[in-house]
């Protein structure tokens, strides 16, 4: 395993500054440079989380695609992060710590003794391995694996500055609202700041079993989901979004559904972005929203101008108020990376100075500098990690085909489908 080295680390916070800061304007703003990172070997890789010192995380496929490992770059340069002794590993929420630690979720030795998938299999290649997967933080490129609450499995989304983790993970429970092959009941936590400590966030009080966490502040403000068991992904798990606040939960509302309501990013204000559905049922039908606590939850819609999105998703958010995330139309065949500033969402392939040729499929988070990290699609049908970087003066490319949706590579729509299984809305 290829270990961060601390000059490196070091060189990075120190030239971070010249970074340009986005323009608050929507479509008037700057253009983005935007490269692509290395990946390990395989086909498929995503960069899901930067922080503001353009530390980039997320997943890279390994030859032959059979396995993805938790990966960072710095200064364009990876760096394999292994796993716990398992087949997989991966950093798949915005985490936002800017002191050097990184969350996400890795497959252990162990074989799970009841079967289940758990909700790792749904990011990782193939079908489930039925690896126990536990929630994991690195720092300086050590993974360490955080405690569950007696269960097998758990999962970490995201780190503060101090040193608070969140995710879920399972407790003993054999929970009747189970869909197999999961068993455990799960619940939302806390890790940290101690190396061992573990707080469990409650669901909402009523019929409500299971919860989960998916972000957290610097304010010890944390969002996720509240529902009842279901698969452990998605779907009714989140009957609910919610906020907690000194371990108390409070819904957030809901724009119309009755699943999928899913808080993805907080920023330092309290503000926060994800997606929810827009029509009753379990079937993923859903829109980009953004919440504020005296706004209540707003739709953001879908990318204009194109006429045939049919659902979005919001992913990261910066201290500025600028969202990122990802515009599709139905049954996810076509995709879009998304900016939205300002009441405008604008396809970000729009944005994209001259000279890169690649198309813009997720943007998955944005820092407080407005540089931007996500995954592209190539002429190959190869999914890449990229950044973008505002830029005032730059050159936008030529705009014919620069608007449209991405057509989704089949080794992407099919590992989707399976993830959404019947719930996935054609």
């Amino acid at each position: 395993m290829r270990k961060i080295p601390y000059a490196i680390f070091i060189a990075t916070l120190a030239g971070v500054g010249a970074v340009t800061q986005a323009s608050s304007a929507a479509s008037s703003g700057p253009g983005y440079t935007v490269f692509n990172l290395p990946s390990a070997g395989g086909t498929v890789s995503s960069g899901n989380s930067i922080n503001n010192f353009g530390i980039v995380s997320g997943d890279s496929n390994q030859p032959g695609d059979q396995t993805t490992h938790a990966t960072v770059w710095l200064l364009g340069s990876r760096f394999d992060l292994g796993t716990l002794g398992g087949p997989n590993s991966g950093v798949q929420w915005p985490v936002k710590n800017n002191v050097g630690v990184i969350s996400g979720i890795a497959e252990t030795t162990q074989i799970n003794k009841l079967g289940e998938a758990w909700s790792c299999s749904a990011f990782f290649p193939g079908n489930a391995t039925l690896h126990n997967c536990v929630g994991f933080v690195s720092q300086w490129g050590q993974l360490r694996a955080l405690p569950t609450l007696g269960g097998y499995n758990g999962f970490a989304t995201g780190t503060n500055d101090f040193g608070q983790t969140v995710g879920w993970t399972e407790n003993t429970v054999h929970d009747s609202t189970c869909n197999p092959p999961q068993v455990l009941q799960f619940r939302a936590v806390i890790w940290g700041p101690g190396k061992n400590q573990i707080e469990q966030l409650p669901p909402l009080p009523g019929s409500d079993t299971v919860s989960a966490a998916t972000a957290i502040n610097d304010h010890g403000q944390v969002v996720g989901i509240s529902g009842i068991c279901s698969n452990a992904v998605g779907g009714f798990s989140a009957i609910h979004a919610v906020i907690w606040q000194n371990a108390k939960p409070t819904d957030i509302g809901n724009i119309g559904g009755a699943a999928w309501n899913t808080p993805m990013a907080i920023n330092q204000n309290g503000v926060v972005v994800g997606f929810a559905n827009v029509q009753p049922g379990g079937a993923l039908l859903a829109h980009a929203f953004i919440w504020t606590k005296g706004g209540g939850m707003k739709d953001l819609g879908t990318l204009p101008g194109q006429g045939v999105d049919a659902q979005s998703q919001a992913l990261g958010i910066n201290d500025q108020g600028q969202v990122v995330g990802i515009s599709c139309t139905a049954g996810f065949a076509s995709c879009a990376a998304f900016l939205w500033q300002n009441g405008v969402m604008t396809n970000l392939n729009s944005l994209v100075a001259a000279g890169y040729d690649d198309q813009l499929l997720a943007a998955n988070d944005i820092n407080d500098e407005g540089v931007i990290t996500g995954q592209a699609v190539n002429s190959a049908g190869d999914a890449l990690s990229f950044v973008a970087t505002p830029g005032f003066g730059l050159a936008r490319r030529a705009a014919v085909g620069s608007t449209q949706s991405v057509t989704l590579p089949a080794k992407l729509r099919a590992k989707l489908l399976q993830r959404l299984g019947p719930n996935a809305s054609e």
